[in-house]
């Protein structure tokens, strides 16, 4: 009985008299599955731009924050205390959405890309070179479930006779949705042992 498989001959219950694709098909098959995997290696690369994007989103989240810092410090004599709240919520949300993007960049860039040799910076936080790809899900609904938090706050302190409930309705729908997916995200994590 004879089989063929990928263009090679080979014989079944006897020894096999014929062999086709010796040595050096199999080395020109090895080398193209090298290239290849090589290839498939240095993609990994194509991830770069979409960090340097995000730290240039950053960059344009900290001039906003400067902005409304200044518009905070500037009307902070004569504003209300709803209005210093608003305002002091405000800071945090835009400080919280940063943090988001800057724990993608370094966790993505450090899981996907290169690692960031922590000896070369005296700076860098120890956190930063462990946090895995399950760690970085945690984060990043426990940092979606505080924004959404911060956004459901600032509309309750802004309730008055006409306000509309049905947003009101949605941002807290959402916000419950938002905190049953960390929930069910970290007892999943826990149950799969990843943290």
């Amino acid at each position: 009985m004879v089989v063929s498989v990928a263009g090679e001959k080979e014989v079944i219950g006897e020894t096999a008299t014929s062999f086709q694709g010796l040595p050096e098909d199999r080395g020109r098959k090895r080398i193209i599955e090298k290239q290849l995997e090589k290839g498939i290696f240095l993609s990994r690369w194509m991830l770069a731009p979409f960090y340097v994007g995000l730290l240039i989103a950053a960059f344009v989240l900290l001039i906003h924050f400067l902005i409304e810092l200044v518009h905070f410090v500037a009307h902070s004599f004569s504003a209300t205390e709803t209005e210093m709240i608003i305002g002091i919520l405000t800071l945090v949300d835009l400080t919280l959405i940063c943090s988001l993007v800057l724990i993608v960049v370094f966790s993505g860039y450090e899981n996907f890309v290169s690692r960031i040799d922590p000896a070369e910076h005296p700076g860098w936080p120890e956190w930063m070179s462990k946090i895995d790809f399950a760690g970085l899900k945690q984060k990043l609904m426990g940092s979606i479930v505080a924004i959404s938090a911060v956004q459901l706050l600032k509309a309750f302190m802004t309730l008055g006779p006409t306000s509309d409930w049905m947003q009101l309705s949605w941002l807290v729908g959402i916000h419950v949705v938002f905190v049953v997916s960390a929930v069910m995200l970290a007892l999943t994590d826990r149950i799969s042992g990843d943290h």
